[in-house]
């Protein structure tokens, strides 16, 4: 399959994950095993100081990684944040960009360097997000409900 092929796959991949049209990500990038994305600034989700909330950082931070590794397993390998770390360097008033580069595609466990940037290019943020390849998707079965082994549980 052609790179602009597989780019395009990955492309209707995000639209299927809510996340990304609610916060209205947009792909600046994809080559392989980097992803570059920028999300525009909300005041409607600003922190305490009228700035890009932390949290929304972290979650761009997570979400470019996961994208970049998609870039060489495809988009439809089954991957979850095992951990992340992320430092905060600066206030975020503007959209922001993240740089997602994986450090390496381990048969199990995908390190990925991220970094954030405002619409001047200042460095606001800096994270490391770790990945897990999955056999399979995880089950939604029972989702909402309480299945019969966790009504067990609580009887």
């Amino acid at each position: 399959m052609s790179d602009q092929a597989q780019y395009a796959r990955l492309l209707e991949r995000m639209r299927e994950v809510p996340v990304f049209s609610a916060l209205r990500f947009r792909v600046d990038e994809f080559s392989e095993g980097l992803c570059r994305m920028t999300v525009p600034h909300d005041r409607r989700f600003d922190g305490i100081y009228r700035s890009y909330h932390g949290g929304l950082l972290a979650t761009v931070a997570d979400s470019s990684a996961c994208m970049a590794i998609l870039t060489l397993t495809g988009p439809d390998e089954h991957v979850t944040t095992t951990d992340m770390t992320i430092r905060f360097l600066a206030a975020c008033l503007t959209d922001v960009t993240a740089v997602a580069k994986v450090i390496k595609l381990g048969r199990t466990l995908c390190p990925v360097h991220v970094e954030l940037f405002d619409a001047g290019g200042r460095m606001v943020a800096v994270a490391q997000v770790t990945y897990m390849r999955l056999p399979a998707a995880p089950s939604h079965a029972g989702r909402g409900e309480a299945t019969s082994a966790s009504r067990r549980n609580s009887e």
